[in-house]
């Protein structure tokens, strides 16, 4: 939320390592998504540097550590991956100065040059549009909130305005492949004429959309990394509740499709009916791994459950949808946050106020973060809608084989976040502001840090939330704040800060790591950071701001 060639030939055999230093092709690296990898000689500092005059542009003279940095939107949810010499991440158009486009408070693809930072193409997704009133998709201008997934020339993305997309990695500068050929009418506002293709646009191969296709009903934003095994992709649907927060359009609609890479045809669908159990949203990423003989995928759904399905083994016969089969589900939420001692049933925390005898900060939780495979074992926390403020989570450790329950920690508020299991420990944040050390065998918990310096003053509230995933290499541990701030701690089972960077701007995203770089993602910003690096600023494409 990341692998070439080889990524078929490792996807389930390796679901208890740590990725390689190489290239990060997706969410996690690999299919386990364990947010760590083996990278060595990464700097424990950087600095951001300071940009010119009100611009945006970064003065590299005043970087440390900082190869280059490039300008991404106004808000940078879509964390980055990097293949083959090349980086996607997703942002908002609020950067997007482009007389051929107008600014919609839409989405943004970046492709740039690894090496660079050079601007390759971009992909522009206007605002989503409905009369609807009940919608309120793509309201908050958060743009593209997803990792794109690269496997050789191919990305895979899943766009603000509820598109499955097969990008080509080389844009529209070795012409428009593919079936699709309407990426100029797709990049600009509704009632628009399509836009005069160039080089530095993006080349759509082809397009899913799981709105209308399906249909299904997003809520906020759609944030689900899809995965490809063999010639499929598992997507969440992100299907939710409505503006009303209560009320489930698509109560059957299915949470996770399968989708052929090739041409976007619809494989299978899930049938759990898991909108009639749902509590808000459903903004996580399937995992996968081979279990027992068997290739497994985990889903963290928005009933609060953690879904095993097998994989699909072949393509259906042509003109039909298959069902994907259900394994085990696993309830992450202790029955004591759904039901009091008398039986009666604990209702959801709703964004509008506190829910008729549900008391603040109580009650079930979806899955946000993404579950992490590893030795058999799946480990995945519980969390809210940010905007419901601080509560009661868990951190469960399910047997992958039986879905049956290893340990829990209660020592972990409602999170946001995937871990990273690294030399023996596993780290986690939450969105209170604590960053957690725990054995992944026993659950005991070593340490704990809170990123809040008011930690406990304030009352389901929080001065510097954590939005953000930890990630893990070269013995150290990474986590960025909305507080403008990325810490950095010595790995380990004794408690040390090494550094507290002090950022431009907000970190929602997770720092990542390829051949050497460490790349670090802010609301406004992708830097590349290495060891004593300056270098001239980057090559940007002169349309983007």
């Amino acid at each position: 939320m990341r692998l070439p060639s080889i990524f078929l030939a490792i996807t389930v055999s390796l679901s208890s390592s740590i990725a390689s230093a190489g290239d990060w092709p997706q969410w996690g690296c690999r299919p386990d998504r364990n947010m760590a990898s083996d990278a060595k000689n990464l700097p424990a500092s950087f600095g951001p540097g300071k940009p010119i005059d009100r611009s945006r542009q970064i003065d590299m003279s005043t970087t440390r550590n900082v190869k280059w940095a490039i300008v991404l939107g106004s808000q940078t949810y879509g964390n980055p991956v990097v293949s083959r010499g090349r980086i996607i991440v997703g942002t908002n158009d609020a950067t997007l100065k482009d007389e051929r486009f107008k600014r919609t408070r839409g989405g943004l693809v970046i492709c740039c040059d690894a090496e660079t930072g050079e601007t390759l193409w971009r992909l522009v997704v206007p605002r989503f549009e409905t009369k609807d009133k009940r919608s309120n998709l793509d309201h908050l201008n958060l743009g593209i909130c997803n990792s794109a997934t690269i496997e050789g020339d191919r990305a895979y993305i899943i766009s603000s305005r509820g598109d499955v997309l097969c990008l080509d990695m080389n844009g529209q500068a070795d012409g428009n492949d593919g079936p699709f050929k309407d990426e100029g009418q797709y990049m600009v506002a509704k009632g628009l004429k399509p836009a005069k293709l160039n080089k530095f646009d993006a080349d759509i191969i082809w397009r899913y959309n799981m709105i209308t296709e399906l249909p299904v009903w997003p809520q906020d934003a759609l944030s689900c990394a899809v995965l490809i095994h063999g010639d499929f992709i598992y997507a969440g649907t992100s299907n939710a509740v409505d503006q009303s927060h209560i009320n489930v359009p698509y109560p059957d609609a299915p949470s996770m499709i399968v989708l052929n890479k090739k041409t976007g045809k619809l494989l299978a669908v899930d049938k759990e009916k898991i909108g009639r159990r749902m509590l808000h949203g459903q903004w996580s990423s399937p995992t996968m791994g081979k279990i027992g003989g068997k290739t497994l995928v985990f889903y963290g759904a928005g009933d609060g459950m953690l879904y095993a399905f097998e994989a699909l083994s072949k393509s259906p016969a042509a003109g039909k949808v298959a069902t994907l089969k259900k394994v085990w589900r696993y309830d992450c939420n202790p029955r004591d946050y759904r039901y009091r001692t008398d039986g009666a049933k604990i209702l959801y925390q709703r964004i509008h106020g506190t829910a008729r005898n549900t008391t603040r900060g109580e009650g079930p939780c979806e899955i946000i973060g993404t579950p992490v495979l590893y030795k058999n074992r799946v480990y995945v926390a519980i969390g809210q809608d940010p905007r419901h403020g601080t509560g009661k989570g868990c951190l469960s450790c399910v047997d992958a084989a039986t879905g049956k329950r290893i340990w829990e920690s209660r020592l972990v508020e409602r999170s946001l976040s995937t871990c990273s299991i690294y030399d023996g420990l596993l780290y986690i944040a939450d969105y209170t502001g604590n960053l957690h050390c725990f054995d992944p065998d026993s659950g005991k918990r070593h340490w704990v840090h809170h990123t809040d310096p008011e930690y406990g003053k304030w009352v389901f509230k929080t001065n510097s939330p954590l939005w953000s995933s930890t990630f893990a290499a070269d013995g150290k541990v990474y986590l960025g704040t909305e507080k403008k701030e990325l810490w950095v701690f010595q790995a380990g089972n004794k408690k040390k800060v090494l550094n507290r960077i002090r950022l431009l701007e907000k970190m929602s995203n997770t720092p990542i790591t390829a051949n050497g770089i460490l790349y670090i993602a802010t609301g406004r910003y992708l830097y590349a950071v290495s060891h004593n690096t300056g270098g001239a600023r980057n090559k940007q494409h002169p349309n983007q701001e």
